[in-house]
């Protein structure tokens, strides 16, 4: 573990402390601790636990200048360290969905689940089923985020990007859902403080 990842925050203080930041130091977050933040963030649960969630980490300086141009010019992307691509990919999923089942489970039992997750799905349209794997693409999002500032590092979700261009300088299949791209890397600037909504804006008790 890394000297920076010995005091690791708590998810109470990740969540208070984290901002959306678009400067960055040029250092390069530990591959160690990038493996260790993922393998965390991996831990998020999915619907009947699919996983249809997929990363690739840009580090190529060329390759994060194409990102930017595909992410409308978007500073960032080329300032960050690291850019994170999350992407849903269900058809490789409902591929490999035997993956899926816990090894406990006797074979016959994986078997006639991985059939019945295959119907399941088999009347959605291609659009369909990624649609709903970008959503659980979300859940990891989140989880990245905070694991990120909970290990020192800070990141800024993006909604904004020609998903196309993105697929087609990462070579991504035309098929896949890209659900966000994240910058990460040591904050160069403190970024704005949270205004939020408070709990009677957005939450009902019933």
């Amino acid at each position: 573990m890394n000297a920076i990842a010995k005091n690791i925050l708590s998810v109470k203080e990740a969540a208070l402390t984290r901002r959306s930041i678009r400067k960055f130091k040029p250092e390069q977050i530990p591959q160690s601790t990038l493996e260790e933040i993922l393998s965390l963030a991996l831990k998020a649960p999915s619907a009947n636990n699919l996983q249809p969630w997929r990363i690739v980490l840009v580090q190529d300086p060329a390759l994060k200048e194409r990102l930017r141009e595909a992410a409308f010019n978007q500073a960032q992307v080329g300032a960050a360290p690291t850019v994170l691509v999350v992407y849903s990919d269900m058809k490789d999923t409902l591929e490999q969905v035997e993956e899926i089942f816990h090894p406990d489970f006797p074979e016959e039992q994986k078997l006639a689940r991985a059939a019945n997750t295959r119907k399941m799905w088999e009347s959605r349209s291609e659009q369909e089923r990624e649609n709903w794997g970008a959503g659980q693409a979300y859940i990891l999002l989140g989880y990245l985020v905070l694991l990120l500032k909970a290990y020192g590092y800070d990141s800024n979700p993006m909604g904004g990007f020609n998903a196309a261009k993105v697929k087609e300088v990462l070579g991504l299949p035309e098929h896949v859902a890209i659900a966000a791209l994240l910058p990460t890397g040591i904050a160069a600037e403190e970024g704005f403080s949270h205004h939020r909504h408070d709990l009677k804006r957005v939450v009902q008790w019933r």
